[in-house]
């Protein structure tokens, strides 16, 4: 290994770019130069848009390390910080080092606490049946992303929050401005000031009129004196875009993988065991990895990670795509199988920081999974795979159209 690093440091001309290009016929999976440093030069360098070569950590227990060790910072505005494009700032807590990242994730930590989660899914059970229900009435083919993947999450997320779902179409569109690579920061600010500005009367309106609902909790909060209204706008957007873009991706992806995998789909239509869905889910998120980008920290002081000393004020970026695709943590980790164990994939992140939604998102999964390809078992795609249009131009991964019929 430490030949291959002195070699990419020698010469700085040999250090790849990073996001690196997925193969067009394998879509799913990791790029080929991923794989090809995971094996050969775990501790790289890479350059990032800006000219900056923070250290790319690709083996699943190094990122795992890192992501655990309190000497890294998650805060995007500190020096060396590896940001994923320009004017990408800090989206509430999730780009805040404990104690205020900490503090401001209690404040809304029980609503995605597993009990209530748990308790919700009659409701999520109903709009996934509603929105079948829908499709089936209408004409073939279908976009599966308009008509189900991207509605029954932000169904679910709109409920939750108390969320107008008719301005769907208005928070879709600002999202779409969030998660894409392309976006300028001149356009990016202006989407992030419209949807702030928008839940931000939200929270005011509950502030006078409270209900039971996250905004609601998030208004309270804000009359003891234990958020400000900006705090609690920030995380509202947070919420908001991380609520409904994650999963509608993972459903696309998740119905492409399993059509072109037909023996794992068999195990989902035939199965009346949720410990089985779950699997699957687990599976699913390791196998697909739809966000991209890696998870990025910078070292708070120098620290040594699998054997090379990374200088304080140094970016790492951990890329949960290829971390779940390591062989040591991943018996043949190419291949789809919904009956393995996958829990311990780094999807959702690891350490403090990891995803707060991951019971929500579950949940989610496990009822559209269980639910879906039984009631269409027929489901087929509309289009031939190599016409599908998948996002590589964002920051989290999926298909911008999914014709289906049965």
């Amino acid at each position: 290994m430490s030949g291959a690093v002195s070699s990419v440091e020698k010469n700085l001309a040999e250090i790849p770019d990073y996001p690196m290009t997925r193969a067009a016929e394998c879509p799913f999976d990791p790029p080929p130069t991923l794989k090809a440093l995971q094996q050969e030069c775990p501790m790289a360098r890479v350059r990032l848009w800006d000219g900056s070569t923070p250290w790319l950590v690709t083996r699943y227990a190094d990122q795992r390390t890192v992501l655990a060790n309190r000497k890294v910072s998650a805060e995007m505005d500190r020096p060396g910080y590896p940001r994923q494009a320009p004017g990408n700032g800090t989206l509430s807590f999730i780009g805040m080092d404990d104690p205020e990242h900490a503090r401001l994730r209690w404040m809304v930590s029980a609503a995605f606490s597993v009990k209530r989660v748990a308790a919700m899914r009659p409701a999520v059970q109903k709009i996934v049946d509603e929105a079948i229900d829908t499709m089936l009435a209408g004409p073939t083919p279908v976009d599966l992303v308009e008509a189900f993947a991207l509605p029954v999450p932000s169904l679910v997320i709109c409920d939750l929050l108390d969320v107008p779902y008719d301005d769907h179409d208005f928070f879709q569109s600002i999202t779409r401005t969030l998660v894409n690579r392309g976006s300028t920061p001149e356009q990016r600010a202006a989407a992030h000031g419209q949807l702030a500005g928008y839940l931000d009367a939200l929270v005011g309106a509950k502030l006078a009129d409270r209900g039971d609902d996250l905004l609601s909790g998030l208004a309270a909060r804000i009359e003891s004196g234990e958020l400000t209204r900006q705090e609690a706008t920030a995380t509202a957007v947070l919420l908001l875009i991380a609520g409904h873009e994650t999963t509608a991706n993972m459903i696309a992806l998740s119905t492409i993988a399993l059509l072109e995998h037909p023996d794992q789909l068999d195990i989902l239509r035939e199965t009346d065991d949720p410990k089985v869905v779950a699997s699957a889910v687990e599976e699913l998120l390791r196998y697909l990895n739809i966000t991209h980008g890696g998870r990025r920290r910078v070292a708070l002081e120098d620290i040594e990670v699998a054997g090379q000393h990374i200088p304080a004020g140094t970016g790492l970026i951990m890329p949960n795509d290829i971390g779940n695709r390591d062989p040591e943590a991943f018996a043949d980790p190419d291949r789809l199988d919904i009956r393995r164990d996958a829990r311990h994939h780094v999807a959702f992140g690891f350490g403090v920081h990891q995803c707060l939604g991951q019971p929500l998102a579950r949940m989610e999964l496990q009822v559209v999974y269980s639910t879906l390809y039984r009631r269409i078992p027929t489901l087929r795609l509309a289009v031939e795979r190599e016409q599908l249009r998948f996002k590589t131009d964002g920051f989290v991964y999926g298909v911008y159209e999914l014709p289906v019929s049965w």
